[in-house]
């Protein structure tokens, strides 16, 4: 049950955003529809790319971290390819950020 209420507010303002910005982007007059459907490509561009390399960026670090405390004495071996790893994610939020940057010039 806790977890339900947990992801009711997420949920409750997403779906408040999607039922406002109808009335937002007809509020210019504007008939062409495709401008408020980039908006919203843009923002989801951005926004699932950091969600998605954050959880991936915790995960890493998280396993890294299990691990040189498990043996203290890998610690070289495991901080190395973390950093390649973490910078790998990093790189696809980038990639996101770049494409967000595309749609939103497009407005």
């Amino acid at each position: 049950m806790a977890r339900v209420s947990k992801l009711f507010v997420p949920f409750a303002a997403f779906a408040l955003a999607v039922l406002s910005s109808p009335a937002v982007f007809a509020a210019d007059g504007a008939a062409d529809s495709s401008r408020g459907w980039l908006g919203i490509g843009a923002a989801l561009a951005i926004g699932l790319a950091a969600l998605g390399g954050g959880l991936g960026q915790g995960r890493a670090a998280a396993a890294a971290l299990d691990g040189i405390a498990r043996n203290p004495q890998a610690s070289g071996k495991i901080f190395v390819p973390m950093i390649v790893a973490l910078a790998l994610i990093e790189s696809l939020v980038i990639y996101g950020l770049l494409i967000a940057f595309n749609l939103a010039g497009k407005l």
